[in-house]
């Protein structure tokens, strides 16, 4: 594909942003602990076609954090961390996702839109390069940002499994 994208490779873990059929940047990623699936609740990483629904926290500092898509007007710190250590952290950006593929990805109890599957920020002492999320595709902030100063509304997103 020559048009520009992203490819999120599972077993890599990695992101590529993808254009003319060239890897422009290239950024080490966390999907999901459970592994791959389209399943609302599975808390797994669903595959195939996305595109970018909506881009989330442009004006917010790094390690912003959010609830429910929203700034809480906090910013990520250990001592807030402690205070709140149940939280499944999403930090500084979102792009959220929807699916492209009718009953793989999209519609029903596949669907990656309503299961609020995100490339968002995490906290800089979670590893990357390992699957740790609860499904979503978790990045370093300042790779968030850079990321996300590339990435419009629409942009399409493949999801796969293997290297390749």
């Amino acid at each position: 594909m020559t048009e520009p994208h992203l490819l999120v490779d599972i077993a890599a873990q990695s992101l590529e942003l993808r254009e003319g059929g060239r890897i422009v940047r290239r950024y080490s990623v966390s999907t999901a602990a459970n592994g791959v699936g389209e399943r609302s609740g599975s808390g797994c990483t669903p595959l195939g076609w996305h595109h970018v629904r909506a881009r989330i926290g442009d004006a917010c500092p790094e390690g912003a954090v959010f609830v429910g898509r929203r700034a809480t007007g906090e910013v990520y710190s250990p001592e807030l961390a402690a205070a709140h250590p149940d939280r499944d952290w999403i930090l500084t950006r979102i792009l959220w996702l929807t699916g492209e593929e009718s009953g793989r990805n999209r519609g029903g109890e596949v669907d990656t839109l309503r299961r609020y599957i995100y490339i968002h920020g995490t906290p800089d002492s979670e590893p990357m390069g390992e699957p740790r999320s609860h499904g979503c595709v978790r990045m370093r902030n300042a790779d968030l940002i850079d990321l996300f100063e590339r990435v419009p509304v629409g942009m399409r997103v493949l999801i796969r499994e293997c290297t390749g």
